[in-house]
Order: C-alpha cells, then sequence, then structure tokens
C-alpha cells in the first residue's frame, strides 16, 4: 500500500495520490488516463484529477490494485 507521508507533491489535493515508490510503469496512465498523468523529467506518475464520478473511482481502483510497485493509495 502507498504510503501518504511519502505522497509526491505533483498529486492534486484529494483522496487519491502516488508515492515516491512510482516506476512510471504506465499502468495507471493506461487504466484511468483521465486522472494520472507522468512527470517524464523526473519519471514517476501522479494523479492530476481526482475521480468525479463512479466511472472513474472504479478506474482509480483497478489502477491501484494493478500497481506493481503498490505507489497508488486512497487515504479513505
Amino acid at each position: 500500500m502507498a504510503d501518504l507521508d511519502d505522497k509526491l507533491s505533483d498529486n492534486v489535493p484529494g483522496k487519491w495520490y502516488v508515492d515516491s515508490n512510482c516506476i512510471d510503469c504506465d499502468v495507471c496512465r493506461t487504466t484511468a488516463p483521465n486522472n494520472f498523468e507522468a512527470n517524464e523529467d523526473e519519471g514517476y506518475s501522479f494523479v492530476s484529477k481526482q475521480p468525479e464520478n463512479d466511472e472513474e473511482t472504479e478506474l482509480m481502483e483497478e489502477a491501484m490494485e494493478s500497481c506493481p510497485t503498490e505507489a497508488i493509495g486512497d487515504d479513505g
């Protein structure tokens, strides 16, 4: 599980976040492209938009479950 104390500063405020364990594998951006973006200079992904509906929430949960480094978290 992602560590809230290790949350990347690029994440938008809200429940969902990515921590520094991210290896920018592209799983989250492929799964929930409306909610994740890459910081290509630093080599990680981050939450660029919090989910706004049930479909986006489901995709965020799928991305979290699929993350190979468990870098995606929700503080809820």
